[in-house]
């Protein structure tokens, strides 16, 4: 929960930021009441956090009243003209159109612009950009890589492998011994595409690279262009395919939930999962000693990277009620005790230069990657949703010919290019 934080430590930040939306708004100032805004923030297992710090901001002062908003239609509301005046939530491919046709405003000359890293605001730019605007601040970073139980590890004699042969080793060791080295759930293809597809492609593979060259094919994307999946993603697929084998026997069956127990119970070695599944983990056995790294995709320990994506994002849209009286929200959203004490409680990574290091340890096994700017957007997040990706990752998981998969991914990122 939120804790309550004293009107001395906030009260003198507040005037500064309420100063001027006050004399820009003319609402409270001239007693026709506070500028109403809204505030949209769809993270579950964050409402609560956030209701409490709007409830916060609400009370210490009165020119700005936010109603926190869980359950519009996002889409909708920007195509009726009426979209949140404030929003905070994943940002992905399907949040980056709106800001491709404008229809986010520039926050970059706002002090808090100027405080985000440059490395974690160039993974907003990688989905898209508006020319001239700065129109999305992260706020906070998932990262992820392999779950691992440190028990196991230390009973049978193993370290945290920094290569592909190492990871093998480790593998056969644990099969060796009667253990299941990793708990896969196949049943659900988005939890192999972010874990096993994204962690062999993202640690062998420049990404930004791979996906400005295939934005830029376009239609012309297939087996004779410079890049193409079929290319450059078949080594990674073979080396998920090969890791995949090293699975429970019936991952086919298993969902995201039934692995959260399994490895809870000790089931298996290790879980290619985001940190969001240690809290799961941790209701059905909450005394594990967990920890985390990056999957080693190639023999180079230097290749070695941690998956991210941006958990979440500020926004204030062109077509909001008042923009001035967004920012100041805005603003007292991005002090760096609340920014940090969101981080700490949902195991997320600071996005600025000035953020608290993580100190859980569950997690503290990616700090160093994170810090350094060794970590990459999920290619499996890098495609349009129109595409089946997931759906493909799972066939190939599962036996599905990788060549002919491949290239019906390609023939599928050429056709759009068409249409679009």
């Amino acid at each position: 929960m939120l804790q309550r934080k004293s009107l001395t430590r906030v009260g003198f930040a507040l005037a500064g930021m309420l100063g001027v939306s006050a004399a820009l708004s003319g609402c409270a100032a001239d007693g026709s009441g506070p500028a109403e805004i809204t505030f949209h923030m769809s993270k579950p297992e964050a409402i609560e956090f956030f209701r409490e710090l709007t409830a916060q901001f609400n009370e210490e002062q009165s020119d700005v009243h936010v109603t926190l908003d869980t359950a519009s239609n996002l889409s909708a509301g920007f195509l009726r003209g009426n979209p949140p005046d404030v929003g905070l939530l994943n940002y992905n491919m399907e949040m980056s159109r709106f800001m491709e046709r404008g229809a986010l405003s520039d926050l970059g000359d706002m002090e808090e612009a100027s405080r985000i890293r440059p490395d974690v605001q160039d993974l907003v730019d990688q989905y898209s950009t508006y020319p001239g605007r700065t129109s999305v601040l992260p706020y906070s970073v998932a990262a992820a890589s392999v779950i691992y139980n440190k028990d196991i590890f230390e009973e049978n004699g193993l370290e945290v492998p920094e290569t592909w042969d190492e990871l093998i080793e480790v593998c056969n060791t644990l099969q060796d011994a009667g253990i299941t080295p990793i708990y896969s759930t196949f049943s659900e293809p988005w939890t192999i595409a972010q874990g096993l597809f994204d962690y062999t492609a993202g640690g062998s593979l420049d990404l930004p690279d791979f996906f400005e060259q295939m934005n830029e094919l376009g239609t012309e994307v297939g087996p004779e262009s410079p890049v193409s999946f079929q290319k450059d993603f078949k080594e990674p697929v073979e080396k998920m395919v090969e890791l995949s084998a090293y699975s429970n026997d019936n991952a086919e069956s298993r969902t995201y939930g039934d692995g959260n127990v399994a490895f809870a119970k000790g089931e298996a070695a290790m879980l290619m999962q985001g940190p969001w599944a240690l809290g799961e983990i941790a209701k059905t056995d909450d005394s594990l000693d967990l920890g985390t790294f990056p999957l080693p995709a190639t023999n180079d320990p230097d290749d070695l990277k941690v998956r991210v994506n941006v958990d979440l994002a500020l926004w204030v849209p062109e077509a909001g009620t008042d923009k001035e009286a967004a920012r100041t929200f805005v603003s007292y959203l991005m002090q760096q005790d609340t920014m940090d004490e969101y981080n700490a409680a949902f195991l997320g990574f600071g996005t600025t230069t000035d953020a608290a290091p993580p100190t859980d340890e569950r997690i503290i096994g990616m700090a160093d990657y994170y810090q350094d700017g060794r970590f990459y957007l999920g290619p499996s997040q890098r495609v349009h949703l129109s595409i089946p990706t997931a759906n493909y990752i799972q066939a190939m998981a599962t036996g599905a010919d990788i060549d002919r998969t491949l290239a019906r991914l390609d023939a599928d990122w050429a056709r759009l290019a068409f249409r679009e």
